[in-house]
């Protein structure tokens, strides 16, 4: 059974990182921004402001946490490739959610990360192998390698479209 809060499951890769697994990681992240305009497309108001969930975020407050998050994610990248072993900011993504540009338009972050993803892919296909293993350090999370977190924001899109595109089928939308 599929729970509603991690519908694809949980992040997990154990295998080697490939040429491939990165080229399809980055597939992944160059066609989420028209996914999830497809995902929202024709939904009013009130079906946005409808959580995925009990207890869960709207699917406005997720379309604006891919944006939050993403806009970090592009910044770790670009530091791990720019200084050794930088220590990257953790921040509360709850509180985030919760801030009034939550309550904005989707389409101010689905055009936000329509631009941002075109400059992060284009970042990400130049990498080569040896940038791919460097790496930053999450507070939480240790030592991650650049090549581990494109997977990891590979799924992070496929993860929170499917809230939508779940939510969109249980509902008949």
């Amino acid at each position: 059974m599929v729970e509603a809060n991690y519908p694809i499951g949980h992040y997990q890769y154990d295998g080697q990182i490939t040429a491939s697994i990165i080229d399809k990681w980055i597939n992944d992240i160059e066609e989420l921004p028209v996914l999830l305009q497809n995902a929202v497309k024709d939904l009013n108001d009130n079906q946005l402001d409808t959580p995925y969930r009990m207890g869960g975020w709207t699917i406005r407050q997720v379309v604006h946490h891919v944006a939050d998050s993403h806009l970090n994610a592009y910044g770790r990248f670009k530091l791990a490739l720019t200084e050794d072993q930088p220590i990257i900011k953790s921040y509360d993504q709850e509180k985030w959610a919760e801030l009034p540009d939550s309550t904005l338009p989707v389409t101010i972050s689905l055009s936000l990360l329509d631009a941002l993803h075109k400059r992060w892919v284009t970042l990400l296909r130049s990498l080569t192998p040896s940038e791919l293993e460097k790496t930053f350090i999450h507070p939480e999370s240790g030592e991650v390698s650049v090549g581990k977190n494109i997977g990891i924001y590979a799924w992070h899109g496929r993860h929170h479209l499917a809230h939508i595109t779940s939510l969109r089928s249980r509902k008949g939308w």
